[in-house]
């Protein structure tokens, strides 16, 4: 693995687009420490101890790199693009000129890449607004003052800058994607999480169970060990390619295998089930903290530690996890593309049969993944519940740094490939 890694720092290109990413992850986590204009910096600290005893905030802040702790220009992170994609994948299937425009090929991707532009401006916009009034409502309980001279002015600056901390995000993740190695949106969340390990093993270390200390490795290794298995398992459909004429040349027929993976829908269920579930305790803190109503019940309905929101979540990851499956593979257009190229699976009719056969493999697939997902999702929770041990990452954290590490090895080892160097995963 040492020599591919040399190999691979060897290629000026190869080298080029790996020091970009790091160039790029090391402007991200520089703008997490950078406070956001018209923020009083001793109340910070106050207020992030106060971030650090709430379990939904405290995820969030997880996603942002620990900027919205530090109330930076980065504190957004770039959580509302991942939910303006979300949405805009969720409207393709209910709104029918944005199906048809799925369809344009590149132009129509351009468009719709677009339209999620606008919307994450608009979501962090209005999360912008709501973490100001938010964040100002612990001013009573830290003893500090985090905005002096409170007004409209002040109000819209914060707004603007961790707005335009969000526009830039996307604008670096967007670039990392197009000159740099791996997803950069994805990387982006994946630094943040990365980011916090230190923390992490400091947090396990200092830890007075000693039962605790002896058996997490364990436990760790045994969820790594589980997701990778998990997310490299698949099922490989066959698929007979018939002799072919195309002009004057006739093309030889051939085997090949069609990859349906057993967690097709990545951690994207994962994140949406967790922002989700993160709406109502947010609504709740941010409209209840004058004393004991139905906000302040909202918020403890839905605590995070809490089995109303294990249940909850579990059900959402599943759900969506049958449905982006659905979105990201269409078995009846998938059906439609073997059949115009000459393919066909060996004991099954070309058409329709294809599509039914593939919908039934795919739907037996989604069950089992679904439910792993919600398993390592509500693990820690339930493992927090029975030990009261402090869990400084949960499921969700793990899943993104495996499945955006393994995606990002492939890409490089696609890279090597394409150069007769040897891949990392032999």
């Amino acid at each position: 693995m040492l020599s591919t890694i040399l190999g691979a720092f060897r290629i000026a290109e190869i080298r080029k687009k790996i020091l970009f990413t790091f160039a790029v992850l090391a402007i991200y986590r520089l703008g997490t420490h950078i406070p956001a204009p018209g923020i009083n910096p001793k109340a910070v600290s106050q207020i992030s101890q106060q971030l650090s005893g709430n379990s939904v905030l405290g995820l969030l802040n997880l996603f942002s790199g620990g900027g919205l702790g530090r109330i930076a220009l980065f504190a957004l992170g770039i959580m509302p693009y991942i939910t303006a994609s979300i949405i805009l994948q969720v409207l393709q299937v209910a709104v029918p000129s944005l199906e048809k425009l799925s369809k344009e090929g590149e132009v129509g991707q351009q468009r719709i890449t677009q339209y999620t532009r606008y919307l994450t401006v608009g979501l962090a916009f209005a999360q912008s607004i709501g973490y100001v009034f938010l964040f100002r409502s612990f001013q009573q309980a830290a003893g500090a003052q985090l905005i002096s001279n409170f007004n409209l002015g002040k109000v819209f600056i914060i707004v603007l800058s961790l707005t335009a901390g969000t526009i830039l995000l996307m604008w670096l993740g967007e670039l990392v994607t197009q000159r740099g190695i791996g997803n950069g949106i994805s990387l982006l969340i994946f630094a943040s999480i990365v980011a916090r390990i230190p923390g992490g093993v400091s947090a396990w270390w200092r830890n007075p169970d000693q039962t605790f200390r002896v058996i997490m490795p364990f436990i760790v290794v045994g969820v790594v060990a589980a997701i990778v298995f998990v997310q490299l398992g698949q099922r490989r459909i066959p698929v007979q390619y018939a002799k072919r004429v195309i002009g004057r040349r006739m093309t030889e027929g051939g085997m090949t295998y069609l990859p349906l993976q057993v967690n097709m829908a990545g951690v994207i269920p994962v994140i949406f089930a967790a922002s989700i579930m993160a709406i109502p305790p947010t609504i709740g803190q941010l409209l209840g903290h004058n004393g004991l109503n139905f906000w302040t019940e909202l918020a403890n309905f839905f605590n995070p530690e809490g089995w109303h929101y294990v249940l909850g979540e579990t059900l959402l990851i599943i759900v969506m996890t049958y449905f982006y499956t659905a979105v990201t593979f269409n078995p009846v257009d998938q059906a439609d593309n073997l059949r115009k190229s000459g393919g066909f699976i060996p004991g099954v009719r070309p058409g329709r049969p294809t599509a039914e056969f593939l919908d039934r493999i795919l739907a037996r697939l989604t069950f089992p993944g679904a439910l792993f997902l919600a398993a390592i999702a509500a693990l820690p929770t339930i493992l927090i519940n029975q030990t009261s041990a402090n869990f400084f990452f949960g499921g969700t954290s793990i899943l993104i740094v495996i499945g955006v590490a393994l995606d990002t090895m492939r890409q490089l080892e696609a890279q090597l490939m394409m150069r007769n160097y040897e891949g990392f995963l032999k």
